[in-house]
């Protein structure tokens, strides 16, 4: 996958950065640092690429595919999941209760929540469904969304810029980085299913 994304940023610039944002923003698993840092390496090689005309075209591509789950997640409704969770949230050991207050609590802090996992792989991508589920203003998702994608591209293509040939060395530690947080997610998850175990034995 790495060569591929490389071939279409060589081959169509500022608009392979975008497509491919736009693509990882909907479809998680195409990694943005690799597509961010290699571009910071093509604005330092190529003299026709600036670091602002790449923030632009990954910003741009990273806010209109955050849209298209956001609408994704509004078009679904939160009904629709609530039809879900009433037949097989017993899996789960939920109900439609602990749905309206999960709904609750990202009405309340949905805002933090999508500027702050726009700094965390996977999690940045899908923040925006359960933001469209609970029906958030699109404008604030729009802003909190841009702000925190544009912090994160800006940090990535300037580290392709700084290491040059070296930009790989970046993937590494961000495997570390992601790596750390899934475990700390992992503990998080246990630790509530936990909670709500106890809770619903109480």
């Amino acid at each position: 996958m790495q060569e591929w994304i490389m071939k279409i940023m060589e081959q169509f610039g500022y608009f392979g950065v975008f497509f491919l944002i736009l693509l990882e923003n909907v479809f998680p698993p195409i990694p943005s640092e690799v597509i961010l840092t290699f571009g910071g390496f093509m604005v330092d090689q190529s003299p026709k690429l600036t670091f602002i005309g790449m923030l632009n075209a990954s910003t741009l591509g990273a806010v209109i595919g955050a849209i298209i789950l956001y609408y994704a997640g509004h078009i679904l409704g939160l009904r629709r999941i609530e039809k879900i969770v009433d037949k097989y949230g017993f899996i789960l050991r939920l109900d439609i209760h602990d749905l309206h207050s999960a709904n609750k609590w990202f009405n309340k802090y949905g805002y933090i929540a999508v500027f702050l996992c726009r700094f965390v792989p996977l999690i940045r991508s899908l923040i925006s469904i359960p933001a469209g589920l609970s029906q958030m203003s699109l404008i604030p998702f729009i802003v909190y969304t841009t702000i925190g994608t544009l912090i994160w591209n800006a940090v990535l293509i300037y580290l392709g810029m700084m290491l040059g040939q070296n930009w790989e060395l970046v993937l590494h530690y961000f495997d570390m980085y992601s790596n750390i947080f899934y475990g700390l997610m992992v503990t998080l998850i246990i630790c509530g299913v936990i909670w709500l175990y106890r809770r619903k034995k109480d």
